[in-house]
């Protein structure tokens, strides 16, 4: 069954990124339809689950930084349109071993993008955080003040409810079988075909095997990550109204450690270990617009990452320096 309409723009996966995409199309007055291969709600993609950090600090990678000055702006304001509380200010403390430039890197970064922050020597840290104990490598830390949680299902309900609210189309436990593109785009589901002007592909974990459907060969590797939890022995030792969200450097391998305080789950700590993203259009067709490589980092940045790729899927250009996500820093084109 093919729909005779003609989409301004289609977006293919309905997690945070591809959500905050569409909306940001819709609210640009463009007609959009949001494809969603699982009926919603669902935890097959990445953006599931009740908490994500945010954070400014992000080291030596700076333009995130200077991102995130205006995803909280935008964070807010989802708040304020949906008459709920989506972020908790609770600090991230960015702990660091001594021979790295990772506590370095971040003071320097987060100085330069005026985020208040407060930096602890070893002494400090063992005193403010006595609740934690820590190996005798630990360099010292940086409280990033403007850090915390965003409540990752809610906030994602409440983008896709706006995103309804202006108008947009949102079809979910539809699987893309093919794209065919063209000046007008094909796209057929298990349903139905839709037509659309661009199509953007936020389609996570699925990512690698759909862009080497369309000729690219993107190097993107799936990764399982493990998310454990600890029992505190004393209760509220956690709470998040005295311990902050956390991340430190290089504690288990090359891998960015980080935690959450008890907040998912009564009595219970949240730890997980956690590169760019791609935001680029397609090399042969300009119509369709990729969003790839978001796990690990992604959900914080979502309002600012869906403002970029539908912009670049109605041809605006987008104020941020795109030159770090770019297609061709290493894909091979098979068209």
């Amino acid at each position: 069954m093919a729909e005779e309409r003609v989409y301004d723009v289609i977006v293919v996966g309905a997690g945070i990124v591809g959500s905050y995409t569409a909306y940001h199309s819709c609210r640009a007055g463009k007609s959009t339809c949001l494809l969603e291969q699982f009926p919603l709600p669902n935890t097959r993609g990445s953006s599931h689950g009740q908490s994500r950090t945010i954070r400014s600090a992000y080291g030596d990678k700076e333009y995130y930084t200077k991102m995130m000055t205006k995803a909280f702006r935008m964070w807010r304001q989802l708040e304020e349109l949906s008459n709920q509380t989506l972020f908790k200010q609770t600090g991230l403390l960015c702990i660091g071993q001594k021979g790295i430039n990772y506590i370095d890197e971040t003071a320097t970064c987060l100085q330069k993008n005026r985020t208040p922050f407060r930096r602890l020597n070893d002494g400090q840290l063992r005193d403010t955080y006595p609740m934690l104990s820590f190996p005798q490598d630990i360099g010292g830390a940086v409280l990033d003040l403007s850090g915390g949680l965003i409540l990752a299902g809610r906030a994602l309900t409440a983008i896709q409810n706006q995103y309804r609210k202006l108008g947009g189309l949102l079809k979910d436990g539809e699987r893309m079988m093919e794209i065919i593109p063209g000046k007008i785009i094909s796209v057929k589901t298990e349903a139905r075909l839709y037509r659309a002007k661009a199509v953007v592909l936020c389609v996570g974990p699925w990512a690698s095997k759909i862009l080497t459907s369309i000729g690219l060969d993107v190097s993107l590797q799936t990764q399982r990550v493990k998310v454990c939890y600890w029992k505190e022995k004393v209760k509220g030792t956690f709470s998040s109204r005295q311990f902050p969200v956390f991340s430190q450097m290089n504690a288990v391998g090359p891998y960015l450690v980080y935690g959450v305080p008890c907040e998912e789950y009564p009595e219970l700590v949240k730890n997980t270990p956690d590169e760019d993203y791609i935001l680029d259009r397609h090399p042969s067709w300009s119509n369709i617009v990729i969003g790839a490589g978001f796990s690990g980092h992604g959900f914080k940045l979502a309002p600012v990452v869906g403002e970029i790729l539908s912009k670049l899927a109605i041809g605006l250009t987008p104020e941020e320096d795109l030159s770090y996500f770019r297609l061709n820093r290493f894909t091979k084109s098979h068209l």
